[in-house]
């Protein structure tokens, strides 16, 4: 039988296998998620962002607490950095949310991001989308926390949470990197610190400055403390209010669209690459074009030109 076949009859061993295959780019992954693929979408997926030490992982674990009380199966994918030397990575965030690990209706996997931008891992949304067919009624996606670059959870996640600290700079960070723009809700979690105030001040101020379409959906600022499970309701209440809004105005219709068109347009760049570069790679014409390159008697862009000529000729 199929690993598909199994997640879909409830295996939880068969499911952790094949995000294992998935993670390590196993083409067999790809023929299992096509079998999937049709029991997905039922899923309510929540990105948790910010920079790091912002109580991401904590935070995490309290919603998780929240919805398990309400009896919802959660999904967790919790990405971690990779170090730059070894490849590996800690992959701590299973640490913080331990309590929940023999909890039958919680699954928790923890992704290396590899090397990948954007603050997630390659395999998150196939990830994401295993524990979709596996029943999870909610997927948290916490990202890898690493700031300015971490805006691809929005083309992700239904509702987007930016998390933040006083004492961080974080309304200047917010104004560099565009955060604005790309959370439903913004938290300001450890508001216990000195200059919690100010942070939330400075927030709604500036979200004040933003300009949104008539019947958009208007971001809050909400206060936090994870690690004592203050705020907690009061978040998930308003991200069950944004879902209420996705549905109720249409606005899920247009962001599935854009989601789709993001998957396919990325599948479809990763597997023109890598087809391409592995016939270059094995015939030896890569290695002849950087030669080429570094003397000086061919660029970059011809030779660019020439291999998609090639590639694409009559048309095919």
């Amino acid at each position: 039988m199929a690993l598909a076949e199994k997640i879909l009859e409830g295996d939880i061993r068969a499911a952790a296998r094949l995000m294992r295959d998935i993670d390590d780019g196993f083409k067999s992954a790809l023929d299992e998620l096509k079998i999937l693929y049709p029991h997905t979408g039922n899923a309510f997926i929540i990105g948790i962002t910010g920079p790091p030490g912002a109580g991401k992982s904590t935070l995490v674990d309290q919603l998780t607490a929240v919805y398990r009380k309400q009896g919802k199966r959660v999904g967790i994918v919790a990405v971690d950095p990779t170090s730059p030397f070894t490849g590996g990575a800690i992959l701590g965030d299973r640490i913080r949310m331990n309590r929940h690990a023999d909890d039958a209706g919680v699954f928790i996997r923890s992704l290396a991001t590899r090397g990948h931008l954007g603050g997630l891992s390659r395999s998150t949304m196939d990830v994401a989308n295993v524990m979709d067919a596996m029943g999870m009624d909610i997927v948290i996606i916490e990202t890898v926390g690493v700031g300015q670059d971490e805006v691809d959870i929005v083309r992700m996640a239904h509702s987007t949470i930016v998390v933040m600290v006083p004492g961080l700079g974080d309304d200047i960070q917010a104004i560099k990197a565009g955060i604005l723009e790309i959370g439903d809700l913004f938290v300001v979690n450890k508001a216990d610190r000195e200059g919690a105030d100010r942070t939330v001040r400075e927030l709604a101020t500036m979200l004040e400055m933003n300009q949104y379409k008539k019947g958009a959906w208007l971001p809050k600022v909400l206060r936090t403390e994870a690690h004592c499970n203050r705020g907690i309701e009061e978040l998930v209440a308003e991200i069950e209010a944004h879902r209420s809004h996705l549905y109720q105005s249409g606005e899920i219709r247009e962001f599935l669209q854009e989601k789709n068109a993001r998957v396919f347009m990325d599948l479809l760049k990763e597997r023109l690459f890598t087809e391409v570069f592995q016939h270059l790679h094995v015939n030896g014409r890569y290695r002849a074009i950087l030669e080429g390159m570094a003397a000086r008697r061919e660029d970059p862009y011809s030779a660019v030109e020439k291999i998609l000529a090639e590639r694409f000729k009559g048309g095919d």
